[in-house]
């Protein structure tokens, strides 16, 4: 409540009953009522933003680690003071739909295509301010990769040192990208295409970070300390995108 809301509801109910009759008292207090309502319901923001994952082509599961992306929100939410709406969207690569998300995500373990105008509404929403996270789910790699060089071909990917940005918002990593479903006991590795000095699409390779922000218990390898790790990482790719 406002201070000079407040005050308006003090002076209300300082009118003696004696000074107003019937009509007049049913008409301030009807007031008081619409008053208290409309501060109790602007304490309720609507969402600033929506998460998307992204649907593309080819075959592979783009609707993979289906708890992933709620269970991220709800966490950048509650301690980023982010104003995400609480459930992933759908958002195809070539739509204009895709220019409504600061954040997009893409995962699966298998094909991906992106045709031509894909592939150039992709670049468009990267170099207007968007940004890409890539979560390779396990066998993503060569499938993805040259998707992206039709998407930048001007580009390669760089894995980014422990000292970037990145690892380095409100939580800090100073090894770098956490390791949170093993594998083949690769270690992981952190990529990115950088524009100008800034991440458009971020390529997280051999650490599952997905899986780690899905449903505690969903896969039985599953820490709660793996998972914090997660979080914070995916919390970080997110303050990272809203704020670089």
């Amino acid at each position: 409540m406002t201070k000079e809301q407040g005050t308006r509801i003090k002076k209300i109910f300082s009118i003696s009953k004696n000074n107003c009759n019937p009509f007049c008292l049913f008409r301030y207090y009807s007031f008081i009522l619409i008053l208290l309502s409309s501060i109790f319901l602007s304490s309720f923001k609507a969402p600033t933003y929506k998460m998307g994952k992204l649907k593309y082509a080819g075959g592979g599961d783009w609707y993979g680690n289906r708890t992933a992306l709620p269970n991220l929100i709800d966490f950048c939410n509650k301690n980023l003071a982010t104003n995400f709406a609480p459930d992933e969207v759908v958002v195809e690569v070539g739509s204009a739909e895709l220019f409504s998300y600061p954040f997009v995500y893409l995962t699966g373990h298998g094909n991906v295509v992106f045709n031509d105008q894909e592939a150039s509404n992709l670049r468009k929403y990267l170099l207007g301010g968007g940004f890409l996270h890539i979560d390779d789910n396990y066998g993503l790699d060569k499938f993805i990769r040259p998707q992206m060089k039709k998407v930048f071909p001007e580009l390669s990917f760089i894995e980014l040192p422990s000292n970037h940005k990145i690892y380095n918002q409100k939580y800090k990593f100073p090894n770098g990208l956490p390791k949170i479903h093993e594998h083949d006991g690769k270690r992981p590795q952190g990529f990115a295409l950088v524009w100008k000095g800034r991440v458009v699409c971020y390529y997280t390779f051999e650490s599952d970070l997905g899986n780690g922000w899905e449903d505690f218990g969903t896969y039985p390898t599953d820490t709660q300390e793996s998972r914090n790790k997660a979080l914070k990482m995916g919390a970080n790719l997110v303050q990272y995108a809203l704020t670089i």
